[in-house]
């Protein structure tokens, strides 16, 4: 897509001051900007950055300081509209259809401008919602419903039963719906448990590369809608992932636990089984959850605890080589004084059992039999 500055301005509703014929080809970061990208800074201590960089517009806060020789707009939030303004450059390639080599059983139903790539197997009984896109080699198992406008991409296996709700995300390799990890011990081995529940995604949730998401034993795994979960993510059975969380590369929930609404797990976390976590918690990076966390609570480290006291222990932590070099000083210095206290000791005990303490030794010079005139 190529906009010039007037068409950006126009879509925007602003006015542009002055008359300019440059165009804008795409969106780029500041240092990496050619002449015809769009950029932003958010910050004043990105001034010096604006004014090397090659880009044809920058977008600005409103308290910008102005740079000489380049055209600033200035707007309330630059961040969140220079994102907007780059889903217009994002390539959006037309549907291809159905590709001659994809398998789809004769009693799927396929929306409107459904695109079903190469390879891919659409099996019975499911529904694909209009607009959506089934990459390469993919599969939707028996009883699978897609809503629509969504992005099932390369090597995706969605299995029976499950449903995804409109405009959902998936990266290549997302596995949804595979059996819990459920088993029962019957004195001889580890017995299989049926996995008889399905998963339930709702709208707007995107979930990255190789992350999975179990079906449930009974009843249902739910993603709450608009949650984005990161590559390499494990979701246990009977998890239920509150409505805008987030979920950060290799961290995983084990079975039946329950997340709020915007809930942030940070990378390479563990959340237990039978956990619950209260709306807005923050959960830091390689924290270990054991036990409930409320509300609003941030946490980090193992067990999971908040912030400010894991900070505090992990400094104390930090000292301890330290402290017990002290201690080991402190020790010698003991060891020592109880040595000479015993040595002292041992030489009054001495002196008291010898001839010191007789009546003789007591007048030195004096004989038993002499007498003092």
């Amino acid at each position: 897509m190529t906009l010039s500055i007037q068409d950006l301005y126009d879509r925007l509703q602003l006015v542009l001051a002055d008359p300019d014929d440059a165009w804008i080809h795409g969106v780029n970061t500041l240092e990496q900007a050619g002449a015809q990208d769009l950029c932003f800074a958010e910050d004043a201590s990105q001034a010096a950055a604006v004014a090397s960089s090659a880009a044809a517009l920058v977008l600005v806060g409103e308290a910008f300081p102005e740079v000489v020789g380049k055209r600033l707009l200035r707007v309330a939030e630059p961040r969140n509209l220079f994102f907007e303004i780059a889903v217009w450059f994002a390539p959006v390639a037309a549907s291809q259809g159905i590709h001659p080599s994809a398998s789809v059983h004769p009693t799927a139903q396929l929306g409107e401008d459904v695109e079903v790539g190469a390879g891919a197997v659409v099996d019975g009984e499911t529904c694909v919602g209009s607009g959506s896109r089934i990459g390469p080699g993919s599969y939707l198992g028996i009883g699978v419903r897609i809503g629509n406008d969504c992005l099932i991409g390369p090597n995706v296996s969605i299995l029976r039963d499950s449903t995804l709700g409109d405009r959902c995300i998936l990266h290549p390799g997302v596995r949804i719906g595979g059996d819990g990890f459920g088993f029962r011990w019957d004195g001889t081995g580890h017995r299989k448990v049926p996995q008889l529940g399905r998963v339930v995604i709702e709208d707007d949730v995107e979930i990255g590369c190789n992350s999975c998401v179990d079906r449930a034993t009974l009843g249902m795994t739910r993603i709450g809608r608009g949650t984005k979960i990161d590559n390499l993510v494990q979701v246990g059975h009977n998890v239920d992932i509150g409505p805008h969380s987030i979920l950060v590369s290799q961290s995983g929930v084990a079975g039946s636990s329950k997340l709020g609404q915007g809930v942030v797990v940070a990378g390479q976390v563990a959340i237990s089984d039978h956990v619950t976590v209260g709306d807005g918690a923050r959960i830091g990076g390689q924290a270990g959850v054991v036990k409930d966390i409320p509300a609003g609570v941030a946490v980090f480290g193992t067990p999971a605890r908040p912030v400010k006291q894991a900070l505090r222990e992990s400094a104390a932590l930090i000292r301890l080589p330290a402290l017990l070099k002290q201690v080991e000083r402190q020790q010698q210095t003991i060891d020592r004084l109880e040595r000479r206290l015993s040595e002292l000791d041992g030489g009054s005990s001495s002196a008291s059992s010898g001839p010191a303490s007789s009546p003789d030794a007591l007048s030195p010079g004096f004989g038993s039999g002499d007498e003092i005139d």
